[in-house]
């Protein structure tokens, strides 16, 4: 029989990284930890953790070796540059160009991004299954120990299966009995079926709500791991794609609650969007020099100090549509480089938001949630139930509270158009985080990129794609040929469209 490709390892990865921070090509998992250990040993259980924690920012887990697999910010990035508002300056060495112009997520061989992906996620999920599969045997595991890893691992698991299930179909609403993804939550080897997606997103609420009461109360080691709060956020998420606006207002409001916002002279600091040690990052990964991963990196493809891919071409830059509905009094407008102000390599629109703290070194911290995320949920939620005026404190506390943009006022908008302020607010507040496609394809609306000066095109590199229908096929990644050949319970004609 047999056996599903991406369950083909058998030992744990703990994901130990390479000594020599300039030797970027070896920083990626090795099988560190064996399942022997784990079952012993609560330090090597930890160990394993540490080493799920590691891969989301490891290049080169699926050994492709390309400088475009670096983890959970490369899916972020493609995410961004599939919407409207992310422009790649020129070709400069091509990195992500397939991507923009819709060509990309076409490819389904092997070392591509589609089959990277499926197996980045889904040996995040066989971590997670391995761990809860023998935690409850480790012999020096105190209850609180057991009860913390498994709320860690199984926010990790659906954390995994939001992201496979995102990107291999269509939103959830209309979309509930669609084909979903392999759903597993044992320590299992045999290859599944796609199952539905309403399957796997009742596997990540139950999975989301164990973990909220495992971790409740519980202390972490640091924001490089899950706790309450990041799975509250993450609950959010979920309601918020699954219009449950009830519970995505109630639980983006808990998850915020210890993350006091950014000011405005915090906000345009060079190391507010690459330290974890900012207070309001609620998770995320610590990178010192010594595990950067260099030229395959999420700065080198954004910073164009740092010496990298951003700096040889292929800068990203806001559209000028989006820029120009930021009010001079907002702070946030200078995290792009005014038109008419740049120069090469730091050109007109040009991305300024996420720098390396050093310019001299590679040590830069990877963002995965931060509370003005949850304030903007909170926000949409409350207004999409008609809750106008709590909607627009939350709003008005995000921007005018905080002093990102003391003249502004939400008092005006109500019904539609205050979800419409709120999703521009989204879109200004959230650039380059990794939002944009999801949206697009949660809120129906199809890809619809602005032209013109500033915008999309000529003299910028040709996206080659500019409008699409809502439910798009393009949108979707497609099953590696490698899990189509070596899992039995799939066919070609799972194979997305």
């Amino acid at each position: 029989m047999k056996k599903i490709f991406l369950f083909s390892a058998v030992v744990l990865s703990a994901l130990i990284f390479s000594a020599c921070s300039k030797e970027y090509l070896e920083t990626r998992p090795s099988n560190a930890v064996t399942e022997q250990e784990i079952n012993s040993k609560i330090s090597a259980i930890y160990a394993a953790i540490d080493g799920q924690n590691k891969e989301l920012f490891a290049f080169s887990t699926n050994g492709s070796g390309r400088h475009d697999e670096y983890g959970q910010k490369t899916v972020d990035l493609q995410s961004d540059l599939m919407g409207n508002d992310m422009v790649i300056h020129t070709q400069g060495y091509g990195w992500y160009n397939s991507v923009y112009q819709y060509i990309e997520w076409g490819r389904k061989t092997s070392g591509r991004t589609c089959d990277n992906t499926w197996f980045f996620y889904f040996d995040l999920i066989k971590q997670s299954n391995k761990i809860l599969a023998v935690i409850d045997g480790v012999v020096d595991a105190t209850n609180d120990d057991k009860e913390n890893v498994k709320g860690q691992v199984l926010g990790i698991r659906a954390y995994a299966y939001y992201n496979l299930v995102n990107l291999w179909q269509q939103t959830y609403k209309g979309g509930e009995n669609k084909p979903g993804v392999p759903l597993y939550v044992t320590d299992v080897t045999e290859g599944k079926g796609r199952g539905t997606v309403q399957d796997v997103y009742n596997q990540i609420i139950a999975d989301l709500g164990a973990a909220e009461t495992l971790l409740d109360g519980k202390p972490r080691a640091s924001k490089n791991n899950m706790n309450v709060d990041v799975v509250r956020g993450f609950r959010a998420r979920v309601a918020l794609i699954q219009e449950d606006w009830s519970t995505a207002a109630a639980k983006a409001h808990l998850a915020a609650l210890d993350y006091p916002l950014m000011d405005a002279s915090s906000y345009i600091a060079i190391n507010a969007f690459s330290s974890i040690d900012n207070p309001e990052w609620m998770w995320g990964s610590y990178i010192d020099d010594v595990n950067a991963t260099i030229y395959a990196s999420f700065f080198s493809h954004m910073d164009v100090n740092a010496g990298g891919y951003a700096a040889l071409g292929s800068q990203k830059k806001i559209t000028a549509e989006l820029y120009d509905l930021i009010p001079a009094s907002d702070v946030r407008k200078q995290c792009w480089t005014a038109p008419g102000t740049g120069s090469d390599p730091n050109v007109d629109y040009n991305q300024v938001k996420h720098q390396l703290p050093d310019p001299a070194s590679w040590a830069g911290d990877y963002l995965y949630m931060r509370a003005s995320e949850m304030y903007l949920i909170e926000a949409e939620a409350l207004a999409r139930q008609g809750l106008d005026a709590q909607a627009r404190s939350v709003l008005e506390s995000m921007l005018v509270t905080s002093g990102r943009n003391p003249n502004y006022s939400a008092s005006s908008f109500s019904g539609q158009d205050l979800i419409n302020e709120i999703l521009t607010q989204r879109r200004i507040e959230l650039w380059g985080e990794g939002f944009s496609l999801i949206d697009i394809k949660r809120l129906g609306q199809g890809l619809n990129r602005a032209t013109g000066a500033g915008n999309h095109g000529a003299p910028n590199y040709n996206p080659a794609v500019y409008t699409t229908s809502p439910l798009e096929p393009r949108f979707l990644m497609r099953i590696p040929q490698r899990e189509l050949d070596a899992n039995s319970s799939m066919t070609a004609n799972d194979q997305n469209p």
